[in-house]
């Protein structure tokens, strides 16, 4: 069998060294840097809907009153819900209970509980729907809660406002180390920091006091917020 040696000039061997080799994994090429920058982007938003639950709470001495007596109630919060003209896809049952009760004066009797909720498209009846249910006799009312109908439209704003900020961040890298910005590598979403924050809302126990007139509602602006990682890949100027 023959040897065979490859001899190269020593220019081109030092050459080959100075350079550091490609990186495929991350994406880089020779002579490029990767910088990885996480950036966040806020945007508020106007609400455009109102959810809220709205319960009955019932108690008699049987099993069967107390239920009889709740789906009737329940069936007048419905009703008052639909003359208001909340649609019947916008009524949703969350729970149903019945239990006997073991304590406190009413021992020995039994409480039955329907919750159910209401979607308000049109924020300007989200207080007249509030009012309309302890009015017909739901006496246990929490919210509302204000979102928007489109949720990843509300939150492109944000998004860009993102990539903004790491854009600027890495071309403030990249002025700095007398670099620039060749390509983008990749951007990926993290984990956000907190979802809507809704700057107005209101809950409360209603039994204490039904409501003569319908609760003033305000939904204000919910703020969302994302988070991104970008990654550049930097090159000499």
């Amino acid at each position: 069998m023959r040897a065979i040696f490859l001899v190269l000039p020593l220019g081109a061997v030092l050459a080959g060294c100075d350079r550091p080799p490609p990186d495929p994994v991350r994406g880089v090429g020779r002579d490029e840097v990767l910088v990885q920058i996480s950036a966040s982007g806020r945007t508020d938003n106007r609400p455009d809907e109102a959810r809220f639950t709205a319960g009955v709470s019932t108690v008699a001495p049987t099993a069967a009153a107390a239920s009889a007596g709740n789906s009737e109630a329940a069936g007048r919060v419905v009703a008052a819900l639909r003359a208001l003209g909340i649609r019947p896809e916008d009524i949703q049952t969350r729970s149903i209970t019945l239990n006997r009760l073991d304590y406190g004066p009413n021992r020995g009797r039994f409480e039955a509980n329907n919750q159910i909720e209401v979607r308000v498209r049109d924020l300007g009846k989200a207080g007249q729907a509030i009012g309309a249910s302890t009015e017909a006799g739901a006496n246990v009312v929490s919210g509302p809660d204000f979102d928007v109908a489109d949720p990843e439209a509300a939150s492109r704003a944000a998004y860009a406002a993102a990539y903004r900020a790491a854009r600027a961040r890495a071309e403030a890298y990249a002025e700095a180390a007398g670099l620039r910005i060749d390509r983008v590598l990749a951007i990926r979403d993290l984990e956000a920091t907190g979802g809507p924050i809704s700057a107005a809302g209101l809950m409360e126990d209603q039994a204490a006091r039904p409501a003569a007139e319908p609760p003033p509602v305000m939904p204000g602006r919910n703020s969302s917020e994302v988070r991104i990682r970008v990654d550049f890949a930097m090159a000499p100027q």
